[in-house]
């Protein structure tokens, strides 16, 4: 690999002199300095990658209070969750059947991913749409990123631009399980020609498809900004408040036949297993709070400097009550036991007692320093990227006994665990575009990512965590692509990425890092009125972390090293506008995703089941997208999402399999400019599940060994939990623009 790095680059600089037949025009002063910070981190035509940009104005019309996530549904290969079962609170996405603690994402350059889990919580972070100027996601490992590799993707947000024009905006929305959405948006527009601040406060609150699934959730967005022809520097604060009630809890099959939007959280049970009723504070509440600076500086007519800092700070609790009737008939859980809850048993009248009905709280209260650097160099038939990142996280982890029928001494807020996790990292990498004729052109780029974490204390059980690991990846990529004319480019790419085991992984046992070797060809298409893409890729992994399939006592899913795994599939993704009326926008993946030569012990006999499929990665995924403007004004577009059947454990067991289903939305939105008080009103109407589909987009499944009911037999047992949709449902909204 050091000799293939030494000679591309040696023919790099002998070409600078002797190949540039047809110079590419130098494109660094067209980059807006907005774009600065981000020029290294996305990918255009001009690199192997398979990528999707999505602005402000295709987010808009949706934007009506559901979580990011779901406004990129119906980008190739999203398959998308809500926990509550109306987009509104706890979400998620996968990509190409990746889930979320491998889809790397970073806000204006900074990392968003936990350091701890690496899952990303847009809970945390309510109507951040409203937000964000641009994103881009790149499917794949894509090119070199900050924090956490990207294993089936990478979500690249860029926030609100500098507005040149001062104006004040009210955004109200209403829909159905009584949701509402408030957002006042400002500027003062470009003060004195260089500065301007803006903001955003926001109010989001529903009730939720699934019983008391509700969401109370509040956000917040201020940008102070300094521009002239060179030099552009932010000061962003941005952050949000969450208080959901618990919906991570799923339920059985006979549950969704008879009450798909029962809720078991908070059960509350007498002594003889009748329900009472549910504990109104089961609630997950947290809050979290960025402050970021940027420096975006163009140096010379060649060459921009980006830097950035970051600080995270997050703090926040989830409330249980454990039912000591529920815990010990039900769900033969420990959490009722003195020994789990840090007390001492007592003894009164000769009877022991080590057993209490409670109320816990389990916080996580972490702080997270970002530093990031970005070089670029465009200049002839040659783009350069240098840059980079260090980052150091800090996160408490306690769990408080706030109440307890049988105290046994202890005192209200007594911790019965406590621990420390700790993790820095230091990330590097050079990127390299050169142009070297008219039809072929070459990238390489060069990263490496040295990471440190610790994790040591007290964990609920009672137990100890004493982790201490340091990792080095070396994650090289290169590609070439080929230009058939000016609308035809081909395209090939090769990337490796590692990724860290996550704390959860460790808790488990003793994982082992991952790696991904991933292999990318392509054809766009790109003329004025259309856009297609063809690509096929192959991901073959070594260690890969899959999903097993069960969750834990949050709902979070366990991972397990499985050797080895492969996924093969193609993306076609197009944009065509049929007629000045008329656009359309399909996409389809079609894959083979698989373990190979995966065990699994099965009634206390390790079995070889040979090619198994990977965990929640359907063999299809597709959408499509019929958009109508009657004039200028108006826009109606259908919305359709179809999601192939797909397996949520790795053993191909029947009950783990969740069906296949397709789901249609209707968009509207209407615009009008009064001749006075309003610059523009807009009207949006969103009609989702048009069709009144039963459906279920995620769920869990588990298995454990029973070698109780027949002594001397082991017998492998099975269970699944499934997390329904909402039927037909309805968001409306009305924005005034001053």
């Amino acid at each position: 690999m050091k000799m293939i790095c030494l000679g591309f680059i040696a023919i790099i600089l002998f070409n600078q002199s002797h190949a540039q037949t047809t110079p590419v025009q130098d494109s660094l002063p067209t980059i807006a300095l907005e774009e600065v910070k981000i020029a290294g981190l996305r990918a255009d035509e001009s690199q192997p990658f398979a990528y999707t940009n999505v602005d402000k104005e295709e987010l808009a019309s949706r934007n009506l209070g559901q979580d990011l996530p779901i406004m990129l549904n119906y980008l190739p290969g999203v398959v998308t969750t809500s926990d509550a079962g109306a987009g509104i609170g706890y979400t998620g996405i996968r990509v190409r059947g990746s889930d979320a603690t491998r889809v790397n994402v970073t806000i204006n350059g900074i990392p968003y991913n936990d350091s701890e889990s690496q899952g990303v919580y847009w809970v945390d972070l309510p109507d951040f749409t409203s937000s964000v100027s641009s994103l881009q996601m790149q499917r794949g490992v894509g090119t070199s990123t900050n924090g956490s590799g990207a294993f089936g993707a990478s979500i690249n947000l860029l926030t609100d631009a500098v507005s040149e024009n001062a104006f004040a905006e009210i955004a109200n929305s209403v829909g159905s399980f009584n949701s509402l959405k408030h957002t006042l948006m400002f500027s003062t527009g470009l003060l004195n020609d260089h500065f301007e601040i803006s903001g955003r406060l926001s109010k989001i609150t529903s009730d939720g498809y699934i019983d008391r699934a509700t969401s109370d959730l509040d956000s917040y967005f201020l940008q102070a900004a300094f521009q002239d022809e060179n030099t552009l520097i932010k000061a962003i604060m941005f952050g949000g408040h969450e208080i959901t009630y618990q919906a991570w809890f799923g339920i059985d099959a006979t549950t969704l036949n008879t009450n798909r939007t029962y809720n078991p959280a908070g059960e509350i049970y007498d002594d003889n297993g009748n329900l009472e009723g549910y504990y109104d504070r089961q609630v997950d509440e947290y809050l979290q709070d960025h402050y970021q600076f940027h420096w975006n500086q163009k140096l010379n007519a060649y060459t921009s400097l980006s830097l950035g800092l970051n600080y995270t700070w997050g703090r926040g609790a989830y409330e249980e009550y454990k039912d000591l009737w529920f815990e010990q008939n039900v769900n033969f859980s420990s959490e009722n036991n003195f020994g789990y809850l840090g007390l001492q048993p007592y003894t009164i009248g000769g009877t022991t007692i080590d057993t209490t009905e409670n109320i816990i709280k389990k916080w996580l209260d972490n702080d997270y320093y970002v530093a990031t650097f970005s070089l670029n160099s465009q200049k002839g038939s040659t783009a350069l990227n240098f840059g980079g990142m260090f980052s150091s996280y800090i996160g408490d982890h306690y769990g408080e006994l706030i109440f307890a029928t049988n105290a046994a001494g202890g005192l209200p807020r007594d911790r019965f665990y406590e621990n420390q996790g700790k993790k820095t990292e230091g990330n590097l990498y050079a990127k390299v575009n050169h142009q070297f004729n008219d039809l072929f052109s070459a990238y390489l780029d060069l990263q490496y990512r040295s990471i440190s974490y610790t994790a040591r204390g007290t964990v609920r059980g009672p137990g100890n965590i004493d982790i201490d690991e340091k990792y080095g990846f070396f994650n090289p990529k290169a590609g070439v692509v080929y230009s058939l004319n000016q609308k035809n480019k081909l395209y090939f790419s090769f990337a490796r990425a590692h990724r860290e085991p996550i704390r959860d992984d460790f808790e488990q046992g003793n994982p082992e890092p991952e790696e991904l070797n991933d292999f990318e060809l392509g054809w766009r298409f790109t003329s004025e009125k259309s856009t297609f893409l063809a690509n096929l890729y192959y991901m073959d992994y070594t260690n890969q972390l899959v999903l097993t399939g069960a969750i834990n006592d949050v709902g979070a899913p366990l991972r397990e090293n499985v050797g080895k795994s492969s996924r093969l599939g193609i993306e076609l993704e197009g944009n065509f506008a049929l007629s000045s009326r008329w656009s359309w926008q399909p996409n389809i993946t079609l894959s083979n995703n698989q373990n190979h030569d995966f065990y699994f012990e099965r009634d206390g006999r390790l079995t070889d089941l040979g090619n198994t499929k990977l965990s929640y990665s359907p063999a299809v995924v597709a959408a499509n997208i019929i958009a109508f403007r009657p004039n200028d004004d108006w826009r109606i577009a259908l919305l359709t999402k179809h999601v192939g059947e797909q397996y949520m454990g790795n053993i191909d067991a029947e009950l783990s399999k969740l069906k296949a289903y397709t789901v249609t939305d209707l968009n509207v939105s209407y615009r009008m400019v009064p001749k006075s008080l309003f610059k523009e009103v807009n009207i949006s109407l969103l009609l989702n599940n048009l069709l009144d589909v039963n459906y279920v987009s995620n769920g869990y499944f588990y298995t454990f060994d029973d070698d109780y009911s027949v002594p001397g037999t082991i017998t492998t047992i099975e269970g699944a939990g499934y997390y329904p949709q909402a039927q037909f449902n309805f968001l409306a909204g009305l924005t005034l623009k001053f």
